[in-house]
């Protein structure tokens, strides 16, 4: 066999990402290996029913195979409409018998976080905190606890210094969930968007009760409260992006 008829017989064996790297070796091996036919069969492989089409796509297999094969990267989001300065946040936690906590919280407060962590906090909540995921964290001054027979609930809503306008984050969401390894008690609730987003659904904002060992298992000694959107908001402008499509009253 020639030259040019071992690289014709070996072509058609090769998957899309191998031939593509083909076409850059040589001229030759470029000729060769863009020829349509091959990029048919692979386009076969992977979606069958294109190649039955009844009028042929004005596109070649090759750069059908490109555009849909490749992968999607990540777009850069567009800078947020809305900055932390803009908004407040408005915080309740009850027991059962009363109000234990209660904050006007100003947005830039929520953004800078904990700056300093209290000593004797445990290394997985630590480890937590300074991990990679966006959160945003608020120390709690003075300090409250919490005795674990009783449900204690929570209640979240973010106001616009812009547009006047408040949106519901969290509504009266019991704290169901004790993790006595990481020393956290969490929360969550599903977020409600404007009628303008009709297919955005499922989201949940947590929110947690970061706690100490005080040596007492019935009772949590509460020093900071975490928020978060990591079901689908992991930075900044994300999260921010994700506050501004909420439905605003």
């Amino acid at each position: 066999m020639s030259y040019e008829e071992v690289l014709k017989a070996v072509f058609p064996l090769l998957e899309g990402t191998d031939l593509a790297s083909c076409m850059v070796v040589c001229k030759q091996w470029r000729e060769l290996a863009q020829d349509d036919y091959l990029w048919k069969c692979l386009c076969a492989k992977k979606w069958p029913s294109i190649c039955k089409q009844s009028s042929p796509t004005s596109m070649t297999y090759c750069k059908l195979f490109q555009t849909f094969y490749k992968r999607q990267h990540r777009r850069v989001l567009l800078p947020p409409r809305l900055s932390f300065s803009d908004l407040e946040f408005y915080i309740d936690i009850w027991t059962e018998e009363s109000l234990i906590f209660s904050e006007v919280v100003p947005g830039p407060v929520f953004r800078n976080g904990i700056r300093t962590l209290p000593a004797g906090i445990c290394d997985m909540l630590k480890l937590h905190l300074e991990g990679p995921e966006y959160k945003m964290t608020l120390p709690v001054e003075p300090r409250f606890t919490v005795p674990l027979s009783q449900k204690v609930s929570v209640s979240v809503l973010v106001g616009r210094k812009d547009t006047n306008k408040v949106a519901c984050i969290i509504y009266k969401s019991i704290f169901d969930y004790i993790d006595r390894t990481a020393y956290r008690a969490l929360a969550f609730d599903y977020l409600e968007f404007s009628p303008i987003y009709p297919f955005v659904s499922g989201i949940r904002a947590w929110i947690s009760l970061l706690f100490m060992d005080e040596g007492n298992e019935g009772v949590i000694d509460v020093f900071g409260i975490e928020m978060d959107f990591c079901d689908a908001a992991n930075s900044e402008g994300e999260v921010l992006w994700l506050l501004d499509m909420l439905d605003w009253k």
